[in-house]
């Protein structure tokens, strides 16, 4: 190839990676023809790849296509249908093979793969089928990369009976024949098939493996497998890639144990997005929104820039501590760095807005939201309820239904909030019926009964209250009874069983309140032996009353204060301030004294 060929080449390519349309493609076409540079194995490359984002009709390939002879290179055809199969238009790639076959073209190790590969990307399982059938014809079916592909095809189209077909009749199997039925278990939701298959495994597992098979640990909740694997992880070099830690990560996330995902999460040298996010919101999912937000503070300072599924932790971790500053800081930042609004993103400021108790936001986020789900639905149902706007709660419930959106147990738990702090008691018994009539025909939850007790009782309808409690499928929890021992400490009238008396006493609970409600449930019955039993039950299990607690976050910083506390570093410079403070007050005149 002369230097004019060779920069004409180089000229051509470029157009045709910039062509986004057939008529300018057909002009570089005749160029190539003229430069004898359209058997190019770099131009043919180009060329399918401008065909599979840009071309649907196959005729123009086709005709391309006859320029090559297919008994010296099976190279262009395949290439032709492995650009259809990653571009826009995968199912033109089964049309482009047929029609090559049709013409003579005979098929290699390598066309199969390619047409599989834009079956997958469709779902086309008869056409995988069909390709079957003719691959076990003839020789192609020997090739264990045909026989991965079908492995592979058939567990991303959802058939894991085909694949373990396949995967069974193999009389070798590579890494890839077992990490691809593993993942087919995992995406079809056979997480036990996924976990017993690893553990049959005859051949050392790579990156992928160790992927899907902690991926199926988190879902089962299996901790110590995935803590053995995590041990077997360490054994292997692809074991330290970053995609196998973050993976590794979210395993224990989900398994719960969070202590061990900071842990990983820590000894991680270069962390990416995911890292980030995955602890971020496993610290938020499981109650730790302190921890999440510090977190965030240190991802900001590492120079990343967070994006809407982190901010949405971010923002649940705002209504968790009621920090309605920083939920406004990161509003304002998803508007200022313009993120693209969701209805995630949305439904999280909603949430936000009414935990921290600013409603009127809450619904201005609500009415901008074009799109909504249960979840938007159940976050404002929720606030309204909280924040002691009953009647318009359940006005909302009422345009849910008529949008067409199904409530579930989360709406009706909203609703019965809702009953219970505005007293609406003949509404409550109205959707408590609702509920469990069709069309919902949906199962109450012990919190559904919680909050149906409670309302009875703040109503003084203690009597009816039991008669819902003894109807109960489970037995009452700590909050039940609870509010049973207020209403009798409010009421005086409430007749608890033994058998209730005994199920409070046997809670593993570390709140104190019950035990004080019990004790004095007791005093007022005067069964004094009774009080101090349960005054030394409450010293056997180490419970005392919680001290009272504040939190403020200053440059990103959580800072907790606990009553009677003088650990802070800073403790002595508060107390001078707030000694200032307090003279200041004095002297303006609005306390009388100080103390």
């Amino acid at each position: 190839m002369n230097k004019g060929t060779h920069s004409m080449k180089w000229v051509l390519l470029d157009f045709i990676q910039r062509c986004n349309d057939l008529r300018s493609f057909k002009q570089i076409h005749a160029q190539l023809l003229r430069s004898t540079l359209v058997d190019n194995d770099l131009v043919v490359t180009k060329a399918a790849n401008f065909f599979g984002k840009h071309v649907t009709d196959i005729r123009y390939p086709c005709n391309f296509l006859k320029q090559f002879d297919w008994s010296f290179s099976s190279f262009p055809c395949n290439l032709i249908i492995s650009g259809y199969g990653a571009g826009n238009f995968p199912w033109a790639a089964i049309r482009i093979y047929r029609w090559v076959v049709g013409n003579g073209f005979v098929p290699d190790v390598y066309t199969v793969p390619a047409v599989l590969k834009s079956c997958a990307r469709f779902s086309g399982i008869a056409e995988v089928k069909q390709i079957h059938t003719l691959a076990v014809k003839t020789d192609l079916w020997c090739d264990m990369f045909v026989q991965n592909s079908f492995v592979h095809v058939y567990s991303i189209c959802g058939d894991t009976v085909g694949a373990s077909k396949v995967f069974d009749f193999m009389p070798v199997r590579d890494v890839v024949s077992w990490t691809g039925l593993i993942s087919g278990y995992m995406k079809a939701g056979l997480f036990n098939d996924a976990v017993a298959l690893f553990l049959r495994m005859d051949v050392a597992p790579n990156a992928a493996t160790f992927v899907s098979i902690l991926g199926a640990c988190g879902k089962l909740g299996c901790l110590n497998l995935g803590k053995g694997i995590h041990g077997l992880v360490s054994k292997y070099p692809h074991g330290k890639e970053l995609v196998v830690s973050n993976t590794l990560m979210d395993m224990y996330v989900k398994c719960e144990s969070v202590t061990d995902a900071k842990r990983l999460f820590d000894e991680i040298p270069e962390k990416d997005i995911v890292s980030w996010t995955s602890m971020i919101s496993g610290l938020v999912q499981y109650q730790c929104p302190q921890e999440s937000l510090d977190l965030f503070y240190e991802m900001l300072g590492s120079g990343f820039e967070p994006d809407g599924v982190i901010l949405t932790s971010v923002l649940s971790a705002c209504a968790s501590l009621g920090l309605l500053d920083y939920g406004r800081w990161v509003h304002e930042y998803i508007d200022h760095s313009r993120i693209k609004w969701d209805v995630h993103i949305g439904t999280s400021l909603i949430d936000m807005y009414a935990k921290c108790g600013c409603i009127e936001m809450a619904q201005q986020m609500f009415n901008l939201l074009p799109s909504k789900n249960i979840r938007t639905w159940n976050a404002y149902i929720g606030g309204l309820a909280i924040n002691g706007h009953g009647q318009e709660a359940l006005k909302q419930f009422g345009y849910l239904v008529e949008s067409g959106t199904r409530p579930n147990e989360i709406t009706f738990l909203a609703v019965f909030s809702a009953c219970c702090h505005s007293g609406l008691v003949d509404e409550g018994r109205s959707y408590f019926k609702q509920m469990t009539s069709p069309p919902y025909n949906l199962s109450p939850w012990l919190e559904h009964y919680g909050c149906m007790v409670d309302l009875l009782c703040r109503a003084e309808l203690v009597e009816e209250a039991m008669e819902l409690i003894n109807k109960m499928p489970m037995p009452p929890d700590v909050q039940i009874i609870g509010a049973l021992l207020s209403a009798s400490s409010t009421y005086g009238n409430v007749e608890l069983t033994p058998e209730m008396l005994k199920t409070v006493r046997n809670f593993e609970c570390q709140e104190s309140g019950v035990y004080v409600l019990l004790s004095n449930w007791y005093a007022n019955n005067k069964k004094w032996a009774e009080v101090r039993s349960v005054r030394r039950l409450m010293k056997e299990k180490g419970i005392s009353k919680a001290p009272g607690s504040s939190l403020i976050r200053v440059d990103g910083k959580s800072h907790k204060f606990v009553v009677g506390d003088n650990n802070h570093p800073q403790s002595e410079d508060i107390h001078v301030l707030l000694n200032i403070l307090a003279n200041q007050t004095y002297l303006e005149g609005h306390i009388d004294t100080l103390s």
